[in-house]
């Protein structure tokens, strides 16, 4: 496996846990369609939610945001609109992101969390 999967399984990992902690319950990881792949799906109270993880080591060369620009974020949208249509979801939903950067130890050194980074 590269280095960057393992980086990002790393961070899918850490941000599952992290959500688990603020009460999301988690109904799976890595849906895949033809066109993309959703981290983490999610449920929040009667929300369910759509978690795009982006990790980095260091900072350095950019932020682990400035990976999610528009193009990213439709795609993550138009993957989301798929998963709602196949499981006949008929409450609200929306599409978050759990930014982290990893120390030289894996360890997180920042982690953060945005709600609502797309919307249909």
């Amino acid at each position: 496996m590269a280095e960057h999967n393992v980086i990002g399984k790393h961070g899918e990992a850490i941000a599952k846990k992290y959500l688990e902690g603020k009460g999301y319950a988690i109904l799976g990881q890595n849906y895949r369609t033809k066109r993309a792949e959703i981290d983490i799906i999610a449920r929040k109270h009667d929300v369910l939610v759509f978690i795009e993880v982006r990790t980095k080591h260091h900072e350095q060369f950019g932020s682990p945001e400035e990976t999610l620009n528009h193009k990213k974020r439709m795609k993550i949208l138009r993957n989301a609109l798929a998963y709602v249509a196949r499981a006949r979801h008929q409450g609200p939903y929306r599409i978050d992101a759990v930014c982290i950067v990893l120390d030289q130890q894996q360890k997180v050194e920042r982690i953060a969390h945005y709600e609502s980074i797309a919307c249909g």
